[in-house]
């Protein structure tokens, strides 16, 4: 629930308390399940073509969400999105 500079917390992304600054919007980060995983890999997943784990991690979001009853939301992936420095 810690922010590591210069990235958010999971926790705060989540709860939509995060909001992209003008330097996140211009590297493709939006506020979404796909800011998540460029918080927690970035470095490896985002800013290329969608590796099929990702893929998967994404499958089961949307389960959950389905279970749940919840919307998936935009942006689940990071594809399109600069990693955090």
């Amino acid at each position: 629930m810690t922010p590591q500079s210069p990235k958010p917390s999971c926790h705060s992304v989540i709860t939509e308390q995060w909001t992209p600054s003008n330097e996140d919007s211009d590297a493709g980060r939006e506020l979404g399940y796909g800011v998540i995983t460029n918080i927690i890999n970035g470095g490896i997943e985002c800013g290329k073509p969608t590796p099929s784990q990702v893929q998967d991690r994404i499958g089961f979001y949307k389960r959950y969400c389905d279970l749940l009853q919840v919307e998936y939301g935009n942006g689940l992936d990071c594809s399109n999105q600069l990693p955090f420095a």
